[in-house]
């Protein structure tokens, strides 16, 4: 169990971890730095090197949160925390899957069309939801460690 956990800490640290530092660091650094063409070729780079990251994570996630539940005895014998968390963390994984094959698709395609215009709408979709996402995230730490105390 206590690997299990450590896989899962590790997973959310990671995913959870990187919408903070993008969100909170890199994104207002790109604005105020570079030009369109440079920031959105940026975050195009940067979000293909980390979304296979989520991607891993994601299923780290699922496998381990199912594992757990399982070794504890199933969704009826786990406390409301667990309940929440897993709500929480399927909305999210939702949310990610579609920021990878609708936004992020549209942004990458964008880049290399030079298609600017189109690029930066798909960028700042992807910045809404990864707020939303990252909120999620925060909730599901606080959840999840505090959680069981309640």
């Amino acid at each position: 169990m206590t690997l299990v956990i450590a896989f899962h800490a590790l997973a959310a640290t990671i995913w959870i971890g990187g919408m903070f530092f993008a969100y909170m660091a890199l994104r207002s650094v790109a604005a105020s730095q570079f030009e369109p063409p440079i920031r959105l070729t940026l975050w195009s780079e940067v979000f293909k090197r980390f979304f296979p990251w989520v991607m891993v994570c994601i299923v780290t996630l699922l496998i381990s949160g199912l594992w757990m539940i399982s070794l504890l005895g199933g969704m009826s014998a786990v406390g409301l925390h667990v309940h929440i968390m897993l709500l929480i963390g399927v909305i999210m994984m939702l949310i990610f899957l579609h920021i990878y094959f609708n936004p992020f698709k549209k942004l990458h395609l964008s880049v290399i069309e030079k298609d600017w215009m189109t690029a930066g709408s798909a960028l700042n979709q992807i910045r809404q939801l990864i707020a939303v996402n990252l909120l999620l995230g925060l909730v599901v730490v606080a959840v999840g460690s505090g959680g069981r105390f309640l």
